[in-house]
């Protein structure tokens, strides 16, 4: 028997349970990888309607053996194989004995084989996957090999090298050319060698398209050193024949012999001689002038730092009151909004920032609004103001937040503004200017030109198929916020996997604020394996806020949704980011704000014409309602409880790159025609944890950055944030001095066919280490394929937070996590905030459960959170 029949890999649970119950016979059995455990196994067997998973681990020596296997000593095996088949005889101490294997689906299998023929002739790298034995490739099938046994030994033993190196190595790009020519070409550069041939056409070939942005690179530089060379002295012009003339770095008749290559070394060779050189001229030509002009040469003086550009003041028209127009003025700088009537050239009244109480939005009217202020000590006063439209009082509330914020005594910020940008570059350089992308102007809900170039406390710019360097990209985007913003944003991070790129820079005097910096990355492509697809991630606290940033480029074409979901659950599974100590959570429930955006690829399930139709007139609603990520996000298939902004934009994608005036649907590949529908691919969503403050304030596209066949999106956010509390009594030790987290009963529904007993595991900041219950009290399965399980106040902890505080204790959050006390697994987390159950009284709270991307239940209960009397004075907050 084959192991790749019942070895499912990494599945999860709930999938593995559905496997066995469509199966549906006792004795039906399947292997996956341990969820608790690194490098163990689960093995899964299904018996009278129920679920039976018992782990299988290995030892110091690698062998394995089954755990908890009542009434039998464990027995020791060398693989999977051998303890399958020795687990297929009776009375061996499993419910059943292994009779019938569930088999793996081949249809990942299939998409990947259909994914190769649309890489076929592609320059595309293709690096091994990681783990896999020599000579199998990561699916458990053999590589095509070329030629005789030998020259593919020699093949593969040098990819065996070069994967050694692919785990160190941060040219992840050019380690994947190299691996193509290895697995595909080596053995034709071979043949040929045998025969007499020394021209290495193929790695000729390969390096060509390797070094391929390397031109654009040393011409940029050239062109620099070049104009630096004839400040100081002209040189011999580079475009002279001396300079063509030059000889090349390699023997000829070897590498030299591709006229692109040739090209290549040619200019490597200048930059060699100008650099040389320079120096000297730049020291000789600043000793002449010293001697001639009899100069002392001052001692450097340090360059000032730009300041940001002051905000101009800013008029709104309005209606105050019925029927009365007036101007109301925000000046941010000196801190004050005036109301003058229309026809008076006398302001009316002239209020403070610090005697503004509250602005109230009006739900039913969206461009009105009510301004409560303190007119004197005894008597508030409340006014209402009508907008021309909704996104001018949006920019006026933005303006009186900013304000706040500039003039508050504040040692910490309670609110952020965070910009997300995505884009797809289709592999072409960016345009010399970013500005509309950047200050989110274009189509959809856009930033009102009045708040536009007011600069964000964080960017975080993802790209896909960027072909620029990595250094050279965030040089650009730092230089184009620094013209626009007059700001030097300082680099958080900067994670890279191929062409996919995520960017975090902040303003400067947040560097300090920022702590505990992670990033990871995914390959989703061709057996995963391949990062022309795939995700890259940053995160990060923002003093006492946890931050994370996934950008992500998912598989391309219409009909592939199923491989999309499952790269969408293949990323959520493998980042590695945030605390260690929450690896075992859900990604979505790590941190109080997670921003996902890039390249979905999901698609418009409509016929191409009636798509341009409806774009034509703007009917955006009927389109959104055949999107498949709404859909596929209807079905809880994937970004579970995620939120997304209105759309109000156009399809971004698939433009006729040089205007935005058409979309091109036709692809014309190797494999034939295919129809590319106009669709809203590149999105931005994000996941917060409950009761925290976070206001998307704008959501749209630019229409005027043309060169590529997708449109770049950008989205705003306003989010709160926690400082790292210091409490202002020194904490006390007598018990009535601390609060505590008391639990009256929990109630949880998990879907599974297992019987097994289970405990909740709690995590908190607030707490130093991590608590659990006992067992659960109770348990049933009136409903098949799901079970309840109930725990008392007495098998529930009692839990004591480090800082008993109000106004800590309100921003702290409880991550629960409901595990199976044999296989250690989880059956599903939650969140639970802090500040709704604080009192003296019990509150109830319900929750649904997460697992790895899935809902997998549901959790309910009462609880409450003493605080005690002389720790409850909190502060006003800015939201």
């Amino acid at each position: 028997m084959a192991v790749t029949t019942w070895y499912h890999r990494d599945i999860s649970r709930v999938v593995a349970e559905d496997l066995l119950a469509k199966a549906g016979k006792d004795g039906c059995f399947l292997v996956r990888d341990s969820e608790s455990v690194a490098g163990a196994y689960a093995l899964c067997l299904l018996f009278q309607r129920h679920v039976h998973t018992y782990r299988i681990l290995p030892d110091d020596e690698g062998l394995l053996s089954v755990q908890s296997v009542q009434g039998a000593q464990a027995k020791r095996f060398r693989s999977l194989a051998e303890l399958v088949g020795a687990y297929q005889q009776p009375n061996v101490g499993l419910v059943t004995p292994l009779l019938h294997p569930v088999h793996r689906a081949c249809a990942e299998d299939k998409e990947d084989e259909e994914e190769e023929e649309e890489w076929a002739g592609k320059p595309c790298p293709v690096p091994l996957s990681r783990g896999a034995p020599n000579g199998v490739d990561g699916r458990g099938g053999t590589p095509a090999s070329v030629g005789s046994p030998g020259r593919s030994l020699i093949s593969q033993q040098l990819q065996q090298r070069l994967q050694e190196q692919v785990h160190s190595s941060p040219a992840s790009d050019f380690m994947g050319f190299m691996a193509e020519y290895l697995s595909q070409h080596l053995p034709r550069d071979l043949e040929a060698l045998r025969s007499g041939d020394l021209q290495l056409r193929h790695l000729c070939a390969a390096l060509v398209t390797a070094c391929r942005g390397l031109h654009s690179e040393i011409d940029f530089t050239l062109a620099g050193l070049e104009t630096l060379a004839k400040v100081f002295g002209p040189p011999a012009s580079p475009r002279s024949p001396a300079r063509e003339q030059r000889a090349p770095l390699c023997p000829q008749g070897l590498l030299s012999s591709d006229p692109d290559l040739e090209l290549l070394l040619s200019k490597i060779s200048t930059v060699n001689h100008l650099l040389s050189s320079l120096e000297k001229k730049v020291l000789r030509s600043l000793q002449e002038t010293v001697s001639k002009h009899n100069l002392a040469l001052p001692g450097a003086a340090a360059a000032p730092q730009p300041s940001a550009k002051p905000l101009a003041v800013q008029s709104f028209e309005v209606k105050a009151g019925k029927s009365q127009r007036a101007a109301l003025t925000v000046d941010v700088e000196s801190g004050t909004v005036t109301v003058t009537k229309k026809g008076s050239g006398t302001p009316e009244e002239t209020i403070p920032q610090d005697k503004i109480l509250q602005l109230i939005k009006y739900q039913s009217v969206q461009s009105k609004v009510r301004l409560v202020y303190d007119r004197d000590q005894h008597k508030s006063l409340s006014r209402d103001f009508v907008f021309p439209s909704a996104r001018k009082r949006e920019a006026f509330c933005q303006l009186l937040q900013l304000m706040k914020i500039q003039h508050s005594n504040l040692d910490e910020p309670d609110l952020i503004s965070v910009y997300v940008g995505t884009w797809n570059m289709g592999s072409t350089p960016p345009p010399r200017s970013l500005a509309s992308w950047l200050t989110s102007r274009g189509l959809g809900r856009t930033q009102d030109e009045t708040t536009a170039c007011i600069p964000h406390d964080i960017y975080v710019i993802g790209t896909q198929e960027n072909s620029l360097g990595d250094r050279e990209w965030v040089e650009f985007l730092r230089a184009s916020l620094k013209t626009l913003m007059a700001i030097d944003y300082r680099v958080v991070a900067l994670q890279c996997l191929w062409s996919i790129k995520i960017v975090v820079l902040v303003k400067p005097e947040h560097e300090r604020r920022i702590s505990h910096v992670n990033t990871s990355s995914v390959k989703t492509g061709i057996a995963n394996t391949l990062g022309n697809k795939g995700a890259v991630g940053v995160s990060f606290l923002f003093n006492g806020t946890s931050f994370g940033f996934v950008n992500c480029h998912l598989a391309s074409g219409s009909e592939k949704t199923h491989r999309r979901n499952q790269n969408y659950s293949d990323i959520l599974r493998s980042l590695v980011l945030g605390d260690k100590r929450l690896s075992g959570f859900d990604l979505t429930l790590r941190f109080t704000h997670l921003f996902w955006f890039g390249d979905l690829n999901y698609r418009l399930n409509m016929d191409v014409q009636d798509i341009l139709t409806r774009v034509t007139k703007r009917e955006f609603e009927a389109l959104l309602a055949v999107d498949q990520l709404n859909l596929e996000r209807e079905k809880n298939k994937v970004f579970l409880r995620f939120s997304e902004g209105d759309i109000s934009f156009p399809p971004t994608y698939r433009y006729e790159r040089g205007s935005r005036d058409n979309y091109i649907w036709q692809k014309f590949k190797t494999t034939g025609m295919r129809i590319n529908v106009p669709s809203w691919c590149d999105r931005i969503l994000w996941k917060s944890h409950p009761e925290t403050h976070v206001v998307c304030n704008s959501y749209g596209c630019t229409d005027d950055i043309v060169t590529s066949d997708h449109s770049p999106v950008f989205a705003t956010f306003e989010v709160g944030v926690t400082s790292q509390f210091v409490p202002k009594k020194v904490p006390s030790s007598s018990p009535e001095c601390l609060a505590c987290i008391e639990w009256e009963s929990v109630e949880v529904i998990v879907k599974t066919a297992s019987r097994s007993k289970c405990y909740i595991e709690f995590h908190s900041y607030c707490l130093e280490e991590p608590q659990r219950s006992g067992e659960n009290t109770s348990q049933s399965c009136d409903t098949p394929g799901f079970l309840r399980l109930a725990w008392s106040a007495k098998h529930l902890p009692v839990l004591h937070p480090i800082l008993s505080d109000l106004e800590y204790l309100g921003d702290q959050h409880l991550l629960l996590s409901v595990k199976g006390v044999e296989s250690c697994e989880s059956y599903g987390e939650c969140c639970i905030a802090m500040k709704s159950m604080i009192g003296s009284m019990a509150q109830h709270f319900e929750t649904f459960l997460f697992h790895r991307g899935e809902e997998t239940g549901s959790m309910r209960g009462c609880m409450k959170v003493r605080v005690p009397t002389d720790r409850r004075r909190t502060r006003e907050r800015l939201y």
